[in-house]
């Protein structure tokens, strides 16, 4: 199953969010930038990887209001997310350079005024210097809050037939001195950043063929010929908020039958993860981080420049967030009991933060905090408490009861098939920050989700609870097998965790140790044999339906490699999301891994 270098995983996937990195050669080739690897990307991971269809929006917004030769653009849905990729430019560049930094708006043309059932989409452009593309990068690979495959297909297209204009620079200066909005104040009672109209009746929803437009375009095409022929009959877009309630149904944990959208929508709600709970305190994100940027500027807004903490050796870009907005960030990269020992002994001399964040359990190292004992102190010493459940999902483990926020990257294993983005944050209703967080929320949220990948997170996700159920199985079987094996080093997996009792006390009734492991062995030359033999997909991303393995360190920490040794993390480590496929054949997989590392050992 040795995938061809750069395609899509899945394959044949226009937005597949993994990419094919078949051996270990070509993960450091794409670390080190050769053209032999990154001349043949076809994709990428897309918060590291800036999607064809986007790429190719950019340019031509950069040819129509920018210098093709000196400039480029980087593409946000509203002026909020574009702002705060504008600050971030700003401040790291001289003022004299600062000065070329803009941004511009695009908002729908007149001619989709009336078409007030259908699809729109405005889009906010950061115009910059070529040379400052890999500051503007840091904010859209940390942030998450970039515009997606699929709307970035979608502005191109209303922007080639007229649908998408450039803002009136007099409109343009009225909505920058105001606070941030989600677009000209003539769009606002009608859309959201999502790009579903607000003209009809949630639960009501219009179908796109029967939708009304305006001619106006040279072709005499109306908007709503425009959206069926960028759609077809067989995609009701109009059905996107509809999807978006359900997704966020399920994620609340009132909802877990597989069923039809309609049925979902009239299916009465039961108790969900902590009492109280409803779709209510569910808020629906484009991306994993964009969930866990976002909780963090939301707490920032609520509680005012207090410092963070970052609990335990976290996925790399949120102790990133951490870092480079707001005044800081106070890393306990082990998450041990001297660590939480540390921190009492910080709080009782006086020091106060805005939140702790951590994961449960934590990438790669599958170890998991003390969340009890972290909730204590946080209700001890008045801190908020984020816990990002993405790597055991909801239905293995209840941490909300231990947090004020919880963020998951639906992504992964909610959604399954790889082939779209998505992130929430859920709100714990019985936290002492819940009115406030509430409060803030209803003064600074945006929807920031787009409507055409809410109707395919929602479908992927319908059959979610049992994909999960067959996932832990499989995990468990491929860990028993390589902690059997002597040319094994360490298999981390929280059922053989030291920490193992802290996760137990966070399991469902029915939950099991989730689909993510990692593995060392006792040379770095073994764990290439056994990446480059294993036969499964290799690339970024994880919790998809198909086992994906990759060499993670190597992929998220390349140029810190001797820093994450201080923390116990062996650069060769091999991280593996198990999949559906059958227990036996996945057994035999790993068996022919290991006889490659057997050789390797014997040479």
């Amino acid at each position: 199953m040795l995938q061809a270098l750069g395609g899509p995983v899945p394959p044949n996937t226009d937005h597949a969010v993994s990419v094919s990195l078949p051996t270990w050669r070509a993960n450091v080739g794409y670390e080190e930038g050769e053209e032999w690897v990154v001349g043949k990307m076809q994709c990428g991971y897309p918060r590291f990887f800036i999607h064809p269809s986007v790429q190719k929006l950019a340019l031509e917004l950069v040819r129509r209001v920018g210098d093709s030769e000196s400039e480029t653009a980087t593409l946000f849905p509203t002026l909020k997310t574009a702002r705060i990729c504008h600050s971030f430019i700003v401040s790291k560049v001289s003022p004299e350079e600062a000065k070329a930094v803009r941004i511009v708006t695009f908002v729908p043309s007149h001619q989709t005024e009336k078409g007030s059932n259908t699809i729109t989409s405005s889009l906010v452009a950061v115009i910059h210097k070529k040379e400052f593309a890999s500051i503007a990068k840091q904010v859209w690979q940390h942030s998450g809050n970039g515009i997606s495959s699929r709307r970035g297909e979608f502005c191109y297209r209303a922007l080639q037939d007229g649908f998408l204009v450039e803002e009136k620079k007099s409109e343009a200066t009225e909505v920058l001195s105001q606070r941030p909005c989600k677009g000209p104040r003539r769009y606002q009672s009608k859309e959201s950043a999502s790009g579903v109209s607000r003209g009809s009746s949630a639960s009501t929803p219009t179908p796109i063929e029967s939708t009304a437009g305006t001619n106006g375009v040279d072709d005499g095409r109306d908007y709503a010929q425009f959206i069926e022929e960028r759609f077809g009959r067989n995609l009701s877009i109009a059905l996107a908020e509809q999807a978006k309630l359900a997704v966020r149904r399920r994620i609340a944990g009132v909802l877990t039958a597989d069923v039809e959208l309609p049925e979902a929508l009239e299916a009465a709600s039961t108790e969900g993860r902590v009492s109280g709970i409803s779709e209510q305190d569910v808020y629906l994100y484009p991306a994993g981080m964009s969930a866990i940027f976002n909780s963090h500027q939301t707490l920032l807004a609520a509680r005012g420049p207090l410092k963070s903490i970052c609990f335990g050796f976290p996925y790399t870009d949120t102790l990133k967030i951490l870092q480079k907005w707001g005044p800081g960030c106070q890393f306990y990269g082990h998450g041990s009991s001297e660590d939480l020992d540390d921190l009492e002994a910080r709080l009782k001399n006086g020091e106060r933060f805005l939140g702790l964040f951590t994961e449960a359990p934590g990438n790669p190292l599958l170890k998991t905090p003390d969340l009890v004992r972290i909730r204590q102190l946080a209700d001890k010493y008045d801190f908020a408490v984020v816990v990002d459940e993405t790597i055991s999902n909801f239905l293995n483990i209840n941490v909300l009861r231990y947090a004020d926020i919880v963020v998951s990257s639906l992504t992964k294993i909610f959604s399954g098939d790889s082939n779209v983005m998505g992130g929430s944050a859920v709100l714990n209703p019985q936290g002492s920050y819940h009115q406030l967080l509430k409060d803030t929320l209803n003064r600074e949220y945006e929807d920031l989700y787009w409507a055409e990948d809410a109707v395919f997170l929602e479908r992927n996700s319908r059959d979610f609870i049992s994909r999960i159920d067959k996932i832990n199985a499989n995990a468990e079987g491929i860990t028993a097998m390589l902690k059997e094996s002597p040319l094994v080093k360490e298999v981390y997996y929280p059922k053989y965790s030291p920490t193992r009792p802290n996760y137990d006390k966070l399991r469902t009734p029915n939950g099991g140790y989730g689909g993510l492991f990692s593995v060392t062995f006792h040379s770095t030359e073994q764990s290439i044999a056994f990446y480059d033999t294993l036969e499964v997909f290799k690339g970024p991303s994880l919790g998809t339906n198909f086992t994906l393995c990759s060499p993670y360190v190597v992929l998220a920490h390349y140029l810190e490699l001797d820093w994450v040794k201080t923390y116990n993390v062996d650069p060769d480590l091999v991280r593996i999301s198990v999949g559906l496929e059958e227990l036996p054949d996945l057994r035999r997989r790993f068996q022919r891994a290991l006889e490659a590392v057997e050789k390797v050992k014997d040479a």
